[in-house]
């Protein structure tokens, strides 16, 4: 188990590097804009699920061997921007179906709006590589097996994340929570949401 003081240290950058407006936060905050607090708390959440798959795989050393073969990472990048591009694409044909009246729009699949999160963090990456080259830092050998307290750590990084990217889904859902009443706002929204998919996917392959 790391120390107490390694713990600090490294809950102390996370939360540094987690609360700065990044592609997690850009993500969270178009799903709470266009759908409301809960798609972004359920966003959040499938992105926090995406943390421990990435910490799983760094302790099994697959995003090493990912980061070893140019041609793995960029499979992965280009399916993770392909999947934000149909996000895109999904987004702006719900618009044009949109209610033809004034009122809330129906929220999506709670499952969706996970699985969507999910797949949007595990299939960047500039994640992977993230955790792979962050994580290790505070790994002590002589604190125990590496990949348990790469587990650990990693689950901290997680609570910290989903803390940040909660408060920004919160503040999202309420500050639009007006606009979203108006079918002409929505509709707005609608293409805002899909312009930073579209951006995040440019991001994505920016490896």
């Amino acid at each position: 188990m790391p120390s107490m003081e390694m713990l600090l240290a490294f809950a102390g950058t996370a939360l540094m590097i987690a609360a700065v407006p990044g592609p997690s936060v850009a993500y969270v905050i178009a799903r709470s804009s266009q759908h409301g607090t809960a798609a972004g708390l359920f966003s959040m959440m499938g992105l926090g699920a995406g943390v421990i798959v990435h910490t799983a795989l760094a302790a099994a050393g697959v995003a090493a061997l990912l980061a070893l073969v140019p041609m793995g990472m960029e499979a992965v990048g280009w399916a993770g921007a392909g999947y934000l591009l149909w996000l895109a694409v999904h987004t702006v044909r719900t618009r044009r179906a949109d209610q033809p009246v004034d009122g809330p729009a129906p929220l999506p699949q709670r499952g969706r709006l996970f699985l969507d999160g999910l797949l949007v963090d595990v299939l960047n990456p500039k994640t992977a590589l993230f955790f792979l080259a962050f994580l290790p830092q505070f790994v002590r050998p002589d604190r125990g097996p590496s990949a348990l307290q790469l587990g650990v750590l990693g689950t901290l990084y997680m609570l910290i994340a989903v803390s940040c990217y909660s408060t920004y889904a919160v503040l999202a859902g309420h500050l639009t929570t007006r606009l979203r009443a108006s079918r002409l706002a929505r509709s707005r929204i609608a293409l805002v949401s899909a312009t930073v998919y579209v951006v995040l996917a440019a991001v994505v392959l920016m490896v």
